[in-house]
């Protein structure tokens, strides 16, 4: 699944368009690379998202296309920071 869809999906990011400026941005990192909207993420990797005054460190749990919004948090474990409203 592409970064970008994934962080929509999981509901890191709330809106795919946010989620993609954030990846062409260079704030989002998979395994400690800068990494593309279009990256392919694969289970067990690390995403870290740098926001203006905060990171978000997650490990990728699980890839889903479709998830429910009460079962959207089960698709990643957070390893460090805070989730941001965005």
């Amino acid at each position: 699944m592409r970064l970008d869809k994934y962080l929509k999906v999981s509901r890191i990011i709330k809106r795919r368009t946010v989620a993609k400026e954030a990846c062409e941005g260079g704030r989002v990192s998979i395994n400690g690379k800068v990494a593309k909207p279009g990256t392919e993420v694969k289970e067990g990797d690390i995403i870290e998202i740098q926001y203006a005054s905060k990171s978000l460190k997650a490990k990728i749990i699980n890839i889903t296309e479709h998830v429910k919004k009460e079962n959207a948090q089960g698709m990643y474990e957070i390893i460090s920071g805070e989730e941001d409203e965005e």
